[in-house]
């Protein structure tokens, strides 16, 4: 075989059709194994390698052997054609909304007994604090307000909301610490 960028000028120049015949029995099972790579089937490596010879014939006068080789030049125009098929796959058509089924956010049945038993047991052990610490640790945790607010709001210092949040979690943590 001729030197395959000598066949593409021959291809480009005089529209030599021995020369993409030798330029196709040369590349053409290279550029299929590429297309298998790129996760093409069989029959679809096969109808890219035609669109890519077909390509090569009327683009052969775009070739320039300054800009690199003409196996590259062929493997460029492979994978962009690799390339194009994927994105009209890709342009499905939408689904019916009337047909389609949705899978529900509600809760299944056992996590609504687990989390109901889980919020028993919370308030199961905040009644066993003193009323000072339930205030601190509802308005916190229930309200989500910041510790300067309740501080605030009950009329004590912020160091006192602190520390009874402190003397909370002291006293929740050994009745709860199986639930994290």
């Amino acid at each position: 075989m001729d030197d395959p960028t000598s066949l593409l000028l021959r291809v480009a120049e005089s529209r030599d059709k021995a020369a993409l015949a030798a330029l196709f029995t040369y590349f053409a099972p290279r550029v299929k194994s590429m297309m298998l790579k790129l996760g093409a089937g069989d029959a679809l490596a096969e109808d890219l390698v035609q669109e890519t010879f077909v390509s090569v014939w009327r683009k052969a006068a775009l070739y320039s052997s300054q800009r690199g080789a003409a196996s590259t030049w062929i493997f460029t125009i492979a994978r962009n054609l690799r390339i194009d098929q994927l994105r009209r796959q890709s342009n499905k058509p939408y689904e019916d909304l009337e047909s389609l089924e949705l899978a529900s956010d509600a809760p299944l049945g056992s996590a609504l007994v687990e989390q109901r038993q889980v919020i028993d047991r919370v308030t199961l052990a905040l009644k066993n604090l003193p009323a000072e610490q339930q205030d601190v640790v509802r308005l916190s945790f229930i309200h989500d307000m910041p510790h300067a607010q309740i501080a605030e709001s009950l009329g004590v210092p912020l160091g006192t909301v602190k520390s009874r949040l402190r003397l909370a979690y002291g006293r929740l943590r050994p009745l709860l610490e199986d639930l994290q």
